[in-house]
C-alpha cells in the first residue's frame, strides 16, 4: 500500500520567508484497514510482546456507565462485522433483509450488555512502530530501542484513554505472548481501534498560526500579502486568509510521527517536562480522521483516485481506525528530547 499526499498548492516560505527556520519533518503514518501480526506496524493490532513480561493493567479509577449496557471487545468486533455485512448485502441487493435471523438474535443479546467489570483493566493495544519502517522514531527513543507500543486503558481519565508507551529492542523478543488479555469491557466502542496497516510517508511541516509571532499572524491575515502566489491562490479564503495557512500549508491532519502540535480545542499552552522542564515535542498523534472538509487538499492522491477502504453508514469520513477521542480531536503524546525515560505528556487538541 502507498499513500501519497499532494503537493502544497505553492510555497508558503516564498510568500512568507518567517516560518522557513521552524520546518520540521513528520511522518504521515495513513493507517488503512489489514491484518497486521506481530511483526508489523500497526494500529490495532498483534503486539510483539514478550511472552515472559507481564501484560500491563489499569488499576483506575474507572468510572461506570450505569444506564447502558457493557460491551467488550469481542462484542464490538461482532457488531461491526455484522455492520459490514449488512452494507455490502445492501450495496449488491437493495431488496435484502438489512440483519439475517441470526444476526438480529446476537444484536439482541449484546444489548443487554455485560456486567460492568471491577477492579484492574487490562490495556488494548493502541499503535506499534517499527524504526525501520518510521526511521524519525530513532530520535526519540533509547538508541538500542527499534520498537515502540503504545496501549492504553479503554475508559476516560478523565476525558480520554490513558495511555502507556514501551521502548524496546525487537531482537530481545525471542518468545512472543500469544493471547495476551483483554478488558472485560471498554467505556465506548470508539476506543477500540480497528486493526490497520500504515503506509509512511514524510511530509515538511510549520508552526499552528497560534505558535508564530503576532507580526506573522498579522502578514498571514493580509490578504495583499498573498497575491505573489498568483493563479495557485484560493480565492475563497480572501476573508480569512490566514485560515489557508492553517488548512493546507501548515501541519497534516491524522496519524503522524514528529512535525508540530496541532491546536484548535484550545490556544498552545506549554508542554514542559515534569522531570527538567525542557520543552516537550510531539512524538505520536492519534487522529479521529484522517481528513476533513477543511483539510481536504491533504488526502493522498490514491484516495482521491478511488482506492479508499469502503466505511460503513455514521462512521466519519476517514475514519479507517475507528478511533473517535474527545468527540472528534486528536490525543497527541509528547515526549522529552533529553530523555526518553522521563514522563510523557498527553494533549488532546
Amino acid at each position: 500500500m502507498r499513500r501519497t499526499t499532494p503537493p502544497r498548492p505553492f510555497d508558503v516560505t516564498a510568500l512568507f520567508p518567517q516560518p522557513a527556520p521552524l520546518a520540521r519533518t513528520a511522518t504521515r503514518l495513513h493507517p488503512r484497514p489489514g491484518a497486521p501480526s506481530p511483526h508489523d506496524s500497526s494500529v490495532g493490532g498483534p503486539l510483539l510482546w514478550p511472552a515472559d513480561e507481564p501484560w500491563p493493567y489499569c488499576d483506575g479509577p474507572h468510572e461506570w456507565d450505569r444506564v447502558n449496557a457493557a460491551h467488550s471487545p469481542e462484542d464490538v468486533r461482532l457488531l461491526r462485522r455484522h455492520r459490514a455485512a449488512t452494507e455490502d448485502r445492501r450495496r449488491r441487493d437493495p431488496q435484502s433483509p438489512w440483519a439475517t435471523p441470526e444476526e438480529l438474535a446476537i444484536d439482541k443479546r449484546l444489548q443487554v450488555g455485560r456486567p460492568w467489570p471491577e477492579g484492574p483493566i487490562a490495556m488494548l493495544p493502541v499503535a506499534q512502530l517499527y524504526v525501520r519502517d518510521i526511521p524519525q522514531l530513532r530520535a526519540f527513543g533509547r538508541p538500542e530501542a527499534d520498537l515502540l507500543q503504545v496501549l492504553w486503558c479503554p475508559f476516560d481519565h478523565p476525558a480520554h484513554p490513558r495511555p502507556a508507551l514501551f521502548w524496546r529492542s525487537a531482537a530481545e523478543v525471542t518468545d512472543v505472548l500469544a493471547t495476551p488479555p483483554e478488558p472485560p469491557a471498554v467505556q465506548f466502542s470508539d476506543y477500540l481501534p480497528e486493526p490497520c496497516l500504515f503506509a509512511p510517508e514524510q511530509v515538511t511541516e510549520y508552526p499552528n498560526l497560534l505558535e508564530l509571532s503576532k507580526e506573522l499572524q498579522d502578514q498571514l491575515g493580509d490578504w495583499s500579502r498573498w497575491q505573489a502566489a498568483g493563479s495557485a491562490l484560493d480565492s475563497s479564503y480572501e476573508v480569512a486568509p490566514e485560515e489557508l495557512y492553517m488548512d493546507q500549508l501548515s501541519h497534516a491532519p491524522g496519524w503522524k510521527v514528529g512535525g508540530w502540535s496541532r491546536w484548535g480545542l484550545t490556544d498552545p499552552v506549554p508542554r514542559r517536562c515534569p522531570a527538567c522542564d525542557t520543552e516537550a515535542v510531539p512524538l505520536l498523534t492519534i487522529a479521529s480522521t484522517e481528513w476533513d472538509g477543511a483539510t481536504e487538499s491533504w488526502k493522498p492522491v490514491e484516495d482521491q483516485a478511488g482506492d479508499t477502504p469502503h466505511l460503513p453508514p455514521g462512521i466519519p469520513p476517514a475514519n479507517f481506525t475507528r478511533v473517535i477521542l474527545a468527540r472528534g480531536y486528536d490525543l497527541q503524546l509528547h515526549v522529552c528530547p533529553a530523555s526518553p525515560e522521563h514522563p510523557y505528556i498527553d494533549l488532546i487538541q
